[in-house]
């Protein structure tokens, strides 16, 4: 069993929580029980099947959880680009939250291959 807590790409996927739910305060009171519940949501599933996949003890249940983490990575980005198309959020705003996502694909993107390939 993994520590997740000393993953980066769990520490990683805390802090896109908290970006996330910084943002989403900005989203009308109305999306409370739509996108706005919809976005953090899925970036809470981001660290936590990080977590729950170090639980595992196959690498291979490890790597599936790894893969439904950056599923949730990557509708957490089209939420945001939704929430951008709508008006609720500026795009200047979303720079520095895009680079963190594609940061933290390619660090989730890497250790899959690095399972994939031992």
């Amino acid at each position: 069993m993994r520590d997740f807590r000393k993953l980066d790409i769990w520490k990683n996927g805390i802090d896109l929580v908290k970006r996330v739910y910084q943002l989403s305060d900005k989203l009308p009171s109305e999306e409370k029980f739509g996108l706005r519940s919809q976005i953090t949501r899925a970036s809470v599933s981001v660290p936590s099947n990080i977590a729950e996949g170090c639980s595992r003890n196959s690498e291979v249940e490890f790597k599936r959880f790894l893969e439904i983490a950056i599923g949730s990575l990557f509708e957490v980005e089209t939420q945001l680009i939704i929430a951008k198309e709508l008006n609720f959020i500026k795009e200047d705003e979303l720079e520095s939250i895009f680079s963190l996502i594609q940061k933290e694909a390619r660090m989730i993107n890497s250790l899959i291959n690095k399972i994939k390939n031992s």
